[in-house]
């Protein structure tokens, strides 16, 4: 199991950017949260077997068709061991 936080960097409000993710780690078994930030990014944490969360972190790098990622920090942590994915 891998945990990480990732913040993504760039146009990513106003784009669809957490229900996208949202969707996109459900279809892969990804547990965790995702919310805007007062900063303009987006933040979130994933959770699941390592290759999903790699997975989500190589979706994050480019994020749905209308987002211009364009900076992506990955800080690995600590697994919860969580269920479900939410928008905060």
């Amino acid at each position: 199991m891998r945990r990480v936080h990732v913040v993504v960097h760039g146009e990513v409000q106003g784009v669809f950017f957490r229900d996208s993710c949202r969707h996109e780690a459900q279809a892969r078994g990804v547990t965790g949260w995702v919310r805007n930030t007062a900063a303009g990014t987006v933040e979130a944490e994933l959770e699941g077997e390592a290759g999903a969360v790699d997975a989500m972190i190589g979706w994050c790098r480019q994020g749905p068709r209308h987002a211009r990622v364009d900076r992506l920090d990955v800080r690995d942590m600590d697994p919860t061991g969580g269920n479900g994915f939410e928008i905060r």
